[in-house]
């Protein structure tokens, strides 16, 4: 991920600022391009039924508390502010920060936990970051020895040193679709990041055009990498590509200003990689995010919510905290918060992927499983307003919120009020369109028969007073 501070302690992406990307959200929805593999389509219809899932930023960098791996970028210094203890000059720091790898030792590591308390929650597919853009692979490559397998990590000892394979083997048994996240660009790599030239910023440091040959290393390198996922951790769903400057300069869009930063060609070859990627995994789902064109089969807003409805496949990811990695005493979003996020992000027709950030210890922190814990509840009354539904008109009005089943013959409203605490009124007004002709209504979670009455387009229920025990939200289901 790609975040800078909005305070000193929450963390907003600069990639997709609601103020930025749902501004351009018609050209986005205008440059997607649908696939025509009839797999792929049936797989992101399918993906679109899930909602819900599961998003983990983790390496070696949890042992610091940092962003992730965003202070080894040097025009990223200002914000992602380096510690002294960690290294007094540039090269100092980068060298502590690789060492990181002989004193990572998560042993704390058990998926199953992990996978019992989101899959009550709710959630149904993970996206694990497999490497992040400090190149330090969270899986067994052969390509590289800066892995957690390697004699050089501390937990390679461990039976569950592959990381990656245990939890893919673990969530796919629970059920979960499977998502491997992989950073394009490779700051451990002498071929992205040649030591011949110091790095200046994100990007490759070299021109490719110039050196061709270090660039094609570097093209066999990634493939190889991704092959390796593909091929040897059993059937995954999604390929999520991050870090969106790696990409065909012709692509790069003029309007977005960090993309305005890319100066070189960095054509990484995608047809070859998606081919690869499809040839090894059928049907296989490619992000590659912020690339419109036939390998980017869904957008992925970072961090915010769009205004309105997308007619295109998309997925929020937002941090259950406020860093994508584990950070100390982080501020974790209420239940309450994360219910009111689902519900607005499914009635625009979207997914929500929640990032939680295991810490070095291999866990979460305890209070993630509190709010798992609290979500499952309100989950267990409402699921069926939230899984294998899509957006309705008129989608959003004042505090209520709609989606349908896919065949048309139930509406969910969702009611919200955004505060603190939620507390259903003993009245509520809404409008459905006037071609649905509800013959049943009830309220998710009570058992009462509900009074209520149809003018036109505008529907009234009067609430029991058990309405008292709902929690987060009202949520009406009506039936034709």
């Amino acid at each position: 991920m790609f975040i800078k501070p909005k305070t000193k302690t929450f963390f907003l992406s600069s990639l997709f600022l609601s103020s930025t990307f749902f501004s351009q959200a018609h050209n986005v929805s205008e440059g997607y391009q649908k696939p025509t593999d009839p797999l792929v389509i049936q797989n992101l219809e399918n993906w679109q039924d899930l909602k819900f899932g599961l998003f983990m930023h983790w390496g070696t960098y949890s042992q610091w508390g940092i962003v992730e791996s965003w202070s080894l970028c040097p025009e990223d210094e200002s914000w992602t502010k380096r510690k002294p203890e960690h290294g007094k000059s540039y090269n100092e720091y980068v060298e502590n920060y690789e060492n990181l790898q002989t004193t990572f030792n998560p042993t704390q590591f058990n998926p199953q936990k992990w996978a019992d308390a989101t899959k009550k929650a709710g959630m149904k597919y993970v996206v694990f970051t497999t490497k992040h853009h400090d190149g330090f692979a969270m899986f067994d490559t052969k390509q590289s020895d800066y892995k957690i397998t390697s004699s050089k990590t501390p937990f390679s000892k461990n039976p569950k040193a592959d990381v990656t394979k245990e939890i893919f083997n673990t969530f796919r048994k629970d059920g979960f679709k499977i998502g491997a996240y992989f950073s394009k660009p490779d700051w451990h790599s002498d071929d992205y990041w040649w030591s011949y030239f110091p790095p200046k910023d994100r990007n490759v440091n070299y021109d490719p055009k110039k050196y061709p040959e270090k660039w094609n290393n570097f093209k066999n390198f990634t493939f190889n990498q991704l092959n390796e996922i593909t091929s040897n951790y059993g059937k995954i769903d999604i390929l999520w590509l991050d870090g969106g400057w790696v990409r065909p300069f012709h692509t790069i869009d003029q309007n977005v200003e960090w993309q305005r930063t890319i100066k070189v060609e960095q054509d990484i070859d995608m047809d070859k990689i998606g081919t690869m990627a499809r040839k090894n995994q059928p049907g296989i789902i490619v992000v590659d995010r912020t690339v419109p064109g036939k390998w980017e089969n869904y957008v992925t807003p970072e961090q915010a919510v769009p205004e309105h409805a997308l007619s295109i496949p998309w997925e929020s990811c937002i941090t259950m905290g406020n860093s994508f990695s584990y950070v100390p005493n982080d501020e974790y979003k209420s239940s309450q918060k994360i219910i009111e996020t689902l519900v607005k992000i499914i009635s625009r027709g979207g997914n929500y992927l929640m990032n939680i950030a295991p810490g070095p210890n291999g866990d979460y922190d305890e209070i993630v499983y509190e709010r798992l814990k609290e979500i499952s509840a309100w989950m267990d009354k409402n699921q069926s307003a939230v899984f294998a539904t899509r957006a309705v008109a008129p989608y959003h009005v004042g505090n209520f919120y709609y989606t349908q089943s896919k065949d048309g013959k139930t509406v969910n409203v969702f009611h919200l009020n955004d505060q603190s605490n939620y507390e259903s009124p003993s009245t509520l007004n809404f409008t459905i369109s006037e071609n649905f002709k509800p013959k049943s209504l009830k309220i998710l979670g009570l058992k009462n028969k509900i009074q209520w009455k149809k003018s036109g387009n505008s529907v009234e229920i009067n609430l029991p007073k058990e309405r008292t025990k709902l929690k987060y939200s009202t949520v009406i289901q009506i039936s034709e």
